[in-house]
C-alpha cells in the first residue's frame, strides 16, 4: 500500500532529525500518544481522514489537540500540511514507534490467547522469551478465542504455536491419514 510506503519514510526521516537533536524519545512519546488518541477518538479520526477539511484547518487543530509535543512533532505536523498528507499520521506514529524500538533494541513479542493474559503469566512468558532472544522485549497480547486454549507466540518472522486448535488440526491430520 502506497500509503504505508509514505508512512515508512515520513517515520524515518522524523526519526533521523529527532536523533540527531537528541529528542528521539520525547517524539517517541508524542508519536504514541498521537497513534493511541487517534485510535480511541473516532471524531478525531475521521476528521483527519475527511479529503473536504482545509488542511490549515487540520494543522490548527492537531496543534490544538497535542499542544504539548515536541518541536519536532510540530514539524510533522506542518510537513504533512505542505504535502497535504494528515491521512497517513496515524500510520506514521504507528512506524515511528516501531523504527524506534527497533533502533534501541526492543522487540515486540505477539502472544494470542484465548483470554487476557494477566500479570502472573506475563512474567512466566517474559521469562521464556528472554531465553530465546537477547533483546528487551515487550509483550503485546492478543485475544482470539478461536484457538481454545493455550497461545501463539510471535516474535519477529519466528512463530510458535502451542494452541489447542493447532493440536486438534494436527491430530486430524494425523488420523486422517
Amino acid at each position: 500500500m502506497a500509503s504505508t510506503r509514505a508512512a515508512i519514510r515520513y517515520a524515518k526521516a522524523i526519526l533521523d532529525l529527532a536523533n540527531s537533536k537528541g529528542v528521539a524519545e520525547a517524539v517517541n512519546n508524542d508519536m504514541e500518544s498521537i497513534a493511541s488518541t487517534i485510535d480511541a477518538n473516532a471524531e478525531l479520526s475521521t476528521f483527519i481522514q475527511n479529503p473536504t477539511t482545509k488542511v490549515e484547518v487540520k494543522e490548527k487543530a492537531l496543534l490544538e489537540v497535542f499542544a504539548n509535543v515536541n518541536g519536532v512533532t510540530q514539524g510533522l505536523f506542518h510537513l504533512l500540511y505542505e504535502n497535504k498528507r494528515f491521512e497517513i499520521l496515524d500510520a506514521i506514529a504507528v512506524e515511528y514507534s516501531k523504527l524506534f524500538d527497533e533502533s534501541n533494541g526492543v522487540e515486540v513479542a505477539q502472544v494470542t490467547t484465548a483470554i487476557p493474559m494477566d500479570a502472573a503469566l506475563e512474567a512466566i512468558v517474559l521469562a521464556k522469551i528472554a531465553t530465546l532472544s537477547d533483546k528487551k522485549i515487550t509483550i503485546e497480547n492478543i485475544v482470539d478465542a478461536s484457538i481454545i486454549g493455550g497461545f501463539i507466540l510471535r516474535i519477529g518472522d519466528k512463530q510458535y504455536n502451542a494452541s489447542i486448535a493447532n493440536r486438534l488440526q494436527v491430530l486430524k491430520r494425523e488420523l486422517s491419514n
